[in-house]
């Protein structure tokens, strides 16, 4: 069984990684096509057109593994079928159980591929694509609003640590490509939700260890009641630099500019922890973390639905047909588990059940498909 183990890894990955190359071919032409229109504009020139194409390419990798591991197999399994290898192997002796086993185990390398492409390789290689491409046009980040991009946190008696004392509204304008802020408004309320402090600010640089330095500050304190009497307390004052402790960070920012499924699973996990502690929605941060960690084992799901293929003989579809199957199987995959993304949004379903329907379904699938063969 060890050389039976070996030939199967050997034709799956061989077919597997030529599929996978023809898929990122084909969509690296789609992505560069619709980059054209962008070139030329400010600093943006072909060449920053390629580059940004090509540094999505890890993104493609990690959303079309499951598709690509699927077609791959099916290939491979359907010509053993044609060529009556496989019938040779179950006279040997090689059960369905036997079979399903070995696909299992080389199903584990794309497992490992999959989640290391999901969790490293693509994040990191979509959020350095943004801010090329962002720097080279000369343009910066602003969000739809016409206000700018909102978010809070809560304010601390000793900065980071201590007990609550308050919550705090953070309005940026815009975002620059080095993660400077421009058009800063901070809101801070007490535990009464009674406005305390408000600070504006021309602009903000992160110097580390959660703290931002603010430049061309004007800072308007409210007394804790706002009679006809205390309106006189109100106080404005102005600073050309000035601190604030935040539990907002750069990375926080940036989320908030970013697709949820190009994320890692530690930063949605420490930005549905953020939204939390803050009393904010995070259900769609919460769907993306449990797809995050669920997805890689979609690729063992594509090896079980594919085993059925090598039990059909070449009279009940040729190769072409086999893998036309396959084809569509992966592409109802990869549609059913977006949707099942936006309805378990808008119907509030616990996002592990979300993010695991899909794969549960398709291994039923499989599992029907292996007993109809069994029986037939």
């Amino acid at each position: 069984m060890k050389v039976l183990q070996r030939y199967f890894a050997s034709e799956i990955l061989r077919a597997v990684g030529f599929v996978m190359l023809a898929l990122l071919a084909l969509f690296t032409f789609f992505d560069l096509m619709g980059e054209l229109q962008h070139a030329n504009r400010g600093g943006y020139k072909l060449m920053h057109a390629v580059f940004y194409v090509l540094l999505g390419l890890p993104g493609y990798m990690y959303e079309f593994m499951p598709i690509a591991v699927l077609i791959g197999t099916i290939y491979v399994l359907a010509q053993f079928a044609s060529n009556s290898e496989f019938t040779i192997m179950r006279s040997a002796g090689m059960a369905t159980g036997t079979a399903l086993a070995m696909l299992l185990k080389i199903g584990m390398v794309f497992v490992v591929m999959t989640f290391l492409f999901g969790e490293f390789v693509a994040p990191a290689s979509s959020r350095y694509a943004e801010s090329m491409k962002l720097s080279a046009i000369g343009a910066n980040q602003k969000k739809e609003f016409r206000t700018g991009l909102w978010t809070k946190d809560l304010v601390r008696e000793n900065g980071l640590s201590g007990e609550v004392t308050g919550s705090r509204f953070l309005n940026v304008k815009e975002i620059t490509p080095d993660r400077k802020l421009k058009g800063v408004r901070v809101y801070e309320f007490d535990k009464r939700f009674q406005l305390s402090r408000e600070v504006t600010a021309a602009r903000a640089e992160y110097a580390g260890n959660n703290v931002w330095r603010l430049s061309e500050v004007t800072e308007t304190t409210f007394p804790k009641t706002l009679s006809a009497e205390d309106i006189a307390q109100v106080r404005s004052q102005y600073y050309p630099s000035r601190e604030v402790v935040s539990e907002v960070t750069p990375d926080i920012l940036a989320v908030l500019f970013a697709d949820p499924d190009r994320m890692s699973a530690y930063d949605l996990a420490a930005f549905t922890r953020h939204l939390a502690e803050n009393k904010q929605d995070s259900e769609r941060y919460e769907i993306a973390f449990w797809k995050k960690m669920i997805y890689p084992f979609a690729t063992l799901v594509m090896m079980m639905l594919a085993l059925p293929f090598a039990y059909l003989h070449v009279r009940s579809g040729g190769v072409s047909l086999k893998i036309f199957s396959g084809i569509m199987i992966g592409m109802v995959f990869y549609l059913i588990n977006s949707l099942f993304s936006h309805l378990g949004l808008l119907n509030t379903w616990p996002p592990v059940m979300t993010a695991m329907v899909p794969s549960i379904l398709f291994m039923s699938l499989a599992l029907a498909g292996l007993r109809y063969v069994e029986r037939h």
